[in-house]
């Protein structure tokens, strides 16, 4: 009985032992099956991992270059602006290059004429630096002849001369210079106030004179107004404040006065 147990158990046991060997070898194929669809799995995560990454990064593209056509046609519409308005004054220069001719045939006689009263006006002036003033006129008229000089660079010259000349009788002035006194050539101080005032004083004093432009000659001036002339000379060349002074002034009406 005994022995007819254990050979029922041995059985039992390669029975069991032979079904798990086909167990496993039926089981086998599956767990592969299932390990290829895990790593195929994970290979397509890692795809649309890459995928993701990849179209994020694209998007970002988009946006920046969505942003730079933006500023480049806000740029472009700025560019036409400056275009059209080129345009205009293009056209407004042409407009004005074909009436330069006729400008220009206007203006150069209206300067010749300019030239001319200023010459005869400082003719007719006080004559104070007179060497400066001519050589003035005659550069003008030099400058006019000159075919390499621009109008407007004659025109230019022709009003600061006019300014030279409206400035000398808003100012006042010193200056050197040389003049027949007791028949000799003498060194002298000249005295200008505006257009009013012009006298000369001789180096060691003893001779002054001042001009009379009713008469257009030269007057003897008295010895009292030495001390005047000298404290204007001074005030002058800045040498000393601005004050009141006495001083021969010839008027229109008069021959002389104070």
């Amino acid at each position: 009985m005994k022995q007819c147990f254990a050979r029922t158990l041995v059985l039992a046991s390669l029975l069991a032992s032979t079904s798990a060997v086909a167990q496993d070898q039926t089981l086998e194929p599956v767990v592969d099956a299932a390990n290829e669809i895990n790593q195929a799995a994970r290979s397509s995560q890692l795809t649309v991992d890459q995928i993701a990454d990849t179209t994020q990064e694209r998007l970002q593209q988009f946006k920046q270059i969505n942003r730079q056509i933006e500023g480049l046609e806000v740029y472009v519409q700025q560019l036409q602006r400056q275009i059209d308005f080129q345009q205009q004054e293009k056209s407004e220069l042409n407009t004005a290059i074909d009436e330069v001719s006729v400008v220009e045939r206007q203006i150069t006689p209206l300067m010749l004429r300019m030239i001319d009263s200023l010459e005869t006006f400082v003719n007719l002036d006080v004559p104070f630096l007179p060497n400066e003033r001519e050589n003035r006129i005659i550069n003008l008229k030099d400058l006019m002849d000159r075919a390499d000089v621009d109008v407007s660079e004659k025109f230019r010259r022709v009003m600061e001369a006019y300014q030279i000349e409206a400035d000398y009788g808003r100012s006042i002035e010193a200056y050197n210079g040389e003049m027949q006194v007791g028949g000799q050539l003498q060194d002298v101080e000249f005295l200008r106030i505006g257009r009013t005032v012009l006298i000369y004083k001789t180096r060691d004093g003893e001779a002054m004179g001042v001009w009379n432009q009713n008469q257009r000659q030269w007057q003897e001036l008295d010895s009292g107004y030495r001390s005047s002339v000298q404290e204007a000379l001074r005030i002058a060349r800045k040498q000393l404040a601005p004050d009141l002074l006495m001083l021969p002034v010839f008027t229109p009406s008069s021959q002389a006065g104070e």
